[in-house]
């Protein structure tokens, strides 16, 4: 039974949701916080100028010959003018007590910047005090009387209770407004997340029903958004190397249990026999001599079988050396005289230059192709073995004549215990990894192996060397 653990804090719609309503509060309290004070500046700026406009109207007041005299025996006319009951109200001649003084709230007047006659008034001169923790608005300006051409200070205040009171609540509303906002942004974020995820939950689904016995069924990626199509793709690419893998090992495995089983059973049956009856001391050598040759072909296949393995796993490193092309197919050749003289065969080389390779590695990899060359070639007929050097590597090519081989055994050649024909599969004296080997040596020289048929009845290998300067290191 497998229990399955999940973290919250590890769901790609919440991480998402988290990050989405992360960025919404952070855009929803900024946009918050700007529209706040911009109807704060907003609010204060409208009030100022509301100030100076009261202040520029009893200028004019004060500048007509009837006003002044009028004003100050008709206070509570000053008083209605002003359009709030706490504002401030006070007109005097310089340094001398006010005649008109409107201050309900008695609060004490600042030394203010007066404005000059004439000069009109700005939002650079209000000041700007608090009085009993309530921001107080003020603005002075000096008037000539119309009565004896004297100056006359007017001085005015504005307390900005009630605009505090309609700040604070516009500030309560947007703080709740974006409270809400920033919750239905998560809500529907993680909404949107946990929609635009459905095809990940799907592919999951069907990605768990995938297993040994059905590595053939694959992920349809049609429907799906383009980001999750790449990665079903590229799943389904594993997939199909996961399965191909799985196949090559499943015939693998098939392979050399019937590559043990021949020798084992040979080794059990001899010494069955063996035993039944005693025999002379000629007859026990002749066994023992059977079972070494059975017990000597195990060991061939489990030394091949472990070099396969570590070149598999780049366990093996290989050192380049200068080889002649020339010689070392001359060698060859001539080591492989006798077998080749029994089949009536004989050996045709061209070759020139060199070839970086490791040199066990690169004489190993020929004999193999030659060995091959001489098992199944027609009798009678040339085995010939090409060297050439190139500007990026160097080519050795082994030929030989043969029957036909069909396309699909041709791309086989290279596979481990493989014999495509009947004269291969009942070759005793192959295990079935010479042509695995060679292309193993390859691999770890960074070149190719390739088998060709370039006309019916020859078979060309050709092995691909290149030089040390192209070679991967």
């Amino acid at each position: 039974m497998k229990i399955v653990t999940r973290n919250s804090t590890n769901s790609l719609a919440t991480r998402a949701t988290l990050l989405l309503a992360l960025v919404a509060c952070l855009v929803t309290a900024s946009l918050g916080m700007y529209f706040y004070q911009t109807a704060r500046m907003s609010m204060n700026r409208y009030q100022d100028l509301l100030l100076i406009g009261r202040v520029e109207h009893f200028r004019r007041l004060v500048g007509d010959s009837y006003t002044v005299t009028g004003l100050r025996d008709r206070p509570v006319l000053s008083e209605t003018m002003l359009g709030a009951e706490r504002d401030v109200l006070l007109l005097r001649r310089p340094s001398a007590v006010p005649f008109i003084q409107v201050n309900p709230e008695r609060v004490p007047v600042p030394e203010l910047a007066t404005a000059a006659i004439n000069r009109p008034l700005t939002l650079d001169d209000v000041l700007t005090q608090t009085h009993a923790g309530i921001p107080m608005h003020w603005v002075a300006a000096i008037a000539r009387s119309g009565e004896d051409g004297e100056p006359i200070e007017i001085v005015a205040g504005h307390p900005f209770l009630n605009e505090m009171e309609m700040i604070t609540a516009l500030r309560d509303r947007i703080f709740l407004a974006s409270a809400v906002a920033m919750l239905a942004a998560t809500l529907l974020a993680y909404t949107v997340m946990r929609h635009g995820l459905r095809p990940l939950r799907e592919l999951a689904t069907k990605t768990e029903q995938i297993g040994p016995i059905n590595l053939a069924a694959r992920l349809d990626a049609r429907r799906l958004p383009h980001e999750v199509r790449q990665m079903v793709e590229a799943v389904n690419a594993m997939l199909d190397r996961i399965a191909f893998g799985y196949e090559r090992l499943s015939q693998f495995s098939a392979d050399l249990a019937h590559e043990i089983r021949t020798p084992i059973g040979a080794l059990i049956g001899q010494t069955q026999v063996a035993l039944r009856l005693l025999r002379p001391a000629d007859e026990y050598r002749e066994t023992l001599e059977s079972n070494l040759e059975e017990l000597n072909r195990l060991r061939s296949i489990a030394e091949n079988i472990l070099f396969l393995a570590q070149a598999d796993h780049a366990a093996l490193s290989i050192e380049r050396n200068e080889i002649s092309l020339s010689d070392t197919l001359q060698k060859i050749a001539d080591y492989f005289e006798g077998p080749a003289d029994e089949n009536g065969l004989r050996f045709e080389i061209v070759a020139e230059g060199v070839v970086h390779a490791e040199p066990a590695l690169c004489q190993r990899a020929i004999n193999n192709l030659v060995l091959n060359a001489v098992r199944h070639a027609t009798k009678g007929t040339t085995v010939r073995l090409r060297g050439t050097q190139g500007p990026t590597g160097a080519t050795i090519a082994v030929e030989n004549d043969g029957g036909l081989v069909s396309p699909e055994h041709l791309g086989r050649f290279f596979d481990r215990f493989y014999r495509g024909d009947t004269a291969r599969r009942h070759d005793t004296e192959s295990n079935g990894l010479g042509l695995a080997i060679v292309k193993a040596i390859m691999i770890l020289h960074g070149g190719t192996a390739e088998v060709l048929c370039p006309i019916p009845g020859l078979i060309r290998f050709e092995l691909r060397f290149p030089d040390i300067a192209f070679a991967p290191t």
